[in-house]
């Protein structure tokens, strides 16, 4: 048994430490095996453990594959490639442009629509969060410029890291509204006329 000052001092560096620490060594650990979603939660144990893995991938490197790099692994899975991150690929994205991108968007998720602020609708219990992604990934070439970025909340950000989804046309737009129930169709109108005005 370790003396008690080796347990405090263990014991501390755990309380220390932060999840993106957790999740690198964690990574580091289990090179090349696919992990899921329930571990990297657990190392983690914090909700926002997701934002944390797209940190280690976007802001440090390190090659972590999910489905949508690889057709072998499932949605929820993870396999860090290897050790040596790769060279990192710097966001100039201002607050100003943040701010543009948001207004722009209606402060709500491009994908799902959720509303920031409100119930996430993958999960009541949490509000949703806007991030500010890109349509075309900066490791695939994309820029910083406003046509290439729009709002999506956590969880689709989640689940589009890398993936380049079409912009819908005018006419797509319309065909859906022209489904969509009448109220449904008056609050898109309401949201129009808040956005661009009578």
């Amino acid at each position: 048994m370790l003396p008690y000052s080796a347990n405090k001092s263990a014991f501390f560096k755990e309380l220390e430490m932060g999840a993106r620490d957790k999740l690198r060594e964690f990574f580091l650990a289990n090179i090349g095996k696919i992990l899921n979603s329930g571990d990297l939660r657990a190392v983690a144990n914090i909700s926002e453990w997701a934002r944390r893995v797209r940190e280690l991938r976007n802001d440090e490197g390190f090659d972590i594959l999910t489905h949508n790099d690889r057709a072998d692994l499932m949605p929820g899975e993870y396999v860090l490639i290897s050790a040596k991150p790769k060279p990192v690929i710097s966001s100039t994205i201002s607050k100003e442009l943040r701010a543009y991108i948001l207004d722009r968007n209606g402060f709500t998720c491009q994908s799902c629509g959720a509303e920031a602020g409100k119930p996430n609708p993958d999960d009541a219990e949490r509000n949703t969060r806007l991030h500010i992604s890109h349509i075309v990934d900066k490791s695939k070439g994309g820029s910083d410029d406003r046509s290439n970025l729009r709002a999506l909340c956590s969880f689709c950000n989640e689940g589009a890291q890398n993936l380049t989804l079409d912009t819908p046309t005018w006419v797509t737009l319309v065909s859906q509204l022209r489904r969509a129930k009448l109220d449904d169709q008056k609050q898109a109108l309401a949201w129009l006329k808040r956005k661009f005005g009578n």
